[in-house]
């Protein structure tokens, strides 16, 4: 059984702590796979929060170009929304498919027979995944998993998973009609893809997780203008398991004595947000069932 630990504390403090206790101390170059924001308005994680985190690690914050046309799908313009943010004031940020791409071909996936994920993935030794926990218009929540597949992709590779795999062309992929469990089971092939890339070329202890569950809006930080939450902040989640770590946040918002959580309960069960998770398991990405380590 898989152990998630977690802290009501939302702190720069509690983060490293958090890290900490996985016992897992990450080597080499390390990536901080995270999202800037769409806007100044989006609910993603604040410099001041995880600049304590970022230094522990000697962390690059990392990104990839997005697929639907904001702020952020071109590379000059991505770059002066980090800017704007304030981010290069934490550490180093790096635009992982500034300079390319490639591919990691996928066995047995559910429809993806490549993933297509930022060049500059291969200048590191390891990866803490650190996502904001909140809802999602298309994915119903994003998390660890959602981070991984569509933040580690490229503008075509993120195409290609929201079209389960019909195309890699960013201004056709909304236009294919893609079943929405087809979207969510590609997130998860994507997840094997990167996931055993890191583990077979950087090592099994190359990734951690970690999940900052505030700000729970039912939109993702690819909102510029996000609903503002209804329900309070939960705390901060972490496990070495993606799939316990996602599990784990989607039921501490079902069992949340917080009447608020209604309208983020509503936006991840009508997307069968679950499903991404569930196919993540199937694909022995991790486990279900988990162990949770209050702090």
């Amino acid at each position: 059984m898989s152990k998630v630990y977690f802290t009501r504390e939302i702190t720069p403090e509690s983060l490293v702590k958090m890290y900490e206790v996985l016992g897992v101390p990450l080597k080499g170059k390390v990536a901080v796979k995270m999202s800037t924001g769409e806007s100044e308005h989006s609910n993603h994680l604040r410099p001041e929060l995880i600049a304590d985190l970022v230094h522990k690690v000697n962390g690059t914050i990392v990104e990839c170009c997005t697929a639907y046309g904001g702020t952020r799908q071109d590379v000059k313009s991505h770059w002066n929304e980090i800017h704007k943010r304030g981010f290069e004031q934490v550490s180093k940020v790096d635009i992982m498919d500034e300079d390319g791409e490639f591919d990691i071909p996928i066995e047995n996936g559910f429809h993806l027979k490549k993933d297509i994920v930022g060049e500059h993935l291969k200048d590191y030794d390891s990866v803490l995944v650190l996502s904001h926990f909140k809802g999602h218009v298309m994915g119903g929540f994003g998390g660890a998993l959602k981070n991984v597949a569509i933040g580690i992709g490229s503008t075509h590779g993120k195409a290609l998973i929201h079209s389960a795999g019909v195309t890699t062309d960013p201004e056709k992929c909304w236009n294919v009609g893609t079943k929405q469990d087809d979207f969510l089971e590609s997130m998860a092939d994507a997840c094997k893809a990167v996931i055993g890339w890191m583990h077979e070329n950087k090592g099994p202890d190359s990734m951690i997780y970690i999940n900052v569950a505030n700000r729970l809006s039912v939109d993702c930080d690819c909102d510029a203008h996000p609903h503002e939450p209804e329900m309070g902040d939960l705390g901060i989640f972490a496990s070495t398991d993606p799939v316990a770590l996602d599990q784990a946040c989607y039921d501490a918002v079902k069992q949340a004595d917080d009447p608020g959580k209604a309208a983020l309960i509503e936006r991840m069960d009508s997307r069968h947000a679950i499903r991404t998770v569930e196919a993540a398991f199937e694909h022995g990405l991790g486990e279900r069932t988990y162990e949770l380590v209050t702090l």
